[in-house]
């Protein structure tokens, strides 16, 4: 086998290092949230900055991992039965989240993760979905086929979000989400 052939493609060269310093540091001087380290055919990995107002949970179709960087994260999750659970991250640690489990990483604007996931295959969607505050139903859901992450499908899932007063609206109790006050 060549060794410059990896599964009947040419290998990524030169192999890219990442600063994590410098990134963090380019995130909380540019006001961005997200910083794509690299994509490839399997492969995303990015940091990301905190957002004090983060509410939704995420629906992945594929294996997740994210790493604390600096500061801590509160990984708020949907258990099978539909109750929310909090596994909570401190600086250093690293938690594996498999594909398909509601999640929703809760951490401050100087707090960063590393996040490593997998590609999307063909066909593939993200969603996701906010839960009323007073009684726990699910409000709305957005999805999003994410084929560049550098087009941070998160932020576009909350302007469509907060944008709207009936996607913020509770149907069963009339609770309006509170959008970026989000606390």
């Amino acid at each position: 086998r060549r060794p410059d052939k990896q599964r009947g493609k040419t290998a990524m060269l030169p192999m890219p290092i990442a600063d994590h310093d410098a990134i963090t540091k380019e995130l909380a001087e540019t006001g961005r949230y997200v910083k794509v380290l690299w994509q490839s055919d399997d492969t995303l990995m990015f940091i990301a900055r905190g957002r004090a107002y983060r509410s939704e949970f995420h629906i992945n179709p594929s294996d997740e991992h994210m790493t604390v960087l600096k500061g801590e994260m509160k990984l708020h999750y949907r258990k099978p039965d539909g109750s929310e659970d909090i596994a909570v991250l401190k600086e250093g640690e690293t938690i594996y989240t498999a594909a398909g489990i509601p999640h929703s990483p809760r951490f401050p604007e100087d707090a960063f993760l590393l996040v490593g996931e997998r590609m999307r295959r063909s066909g593939e969607t993200d969603s996701f979905q906010w839960f009323c505050p007073n009684c726990d139903a699910q409000i709305h859901e957005e999805f999003f086929v994410v084929d560049d992450y550098t087009k941070d499908p998160v932020s576009r899932a909350y302007d469509n979000f907060f944008d709207s007063i009936p996607a913020r609206t509770c149907d069963k109790c009339q609770t309006v989400h509170p959008g970026r006050d989000f606390e």
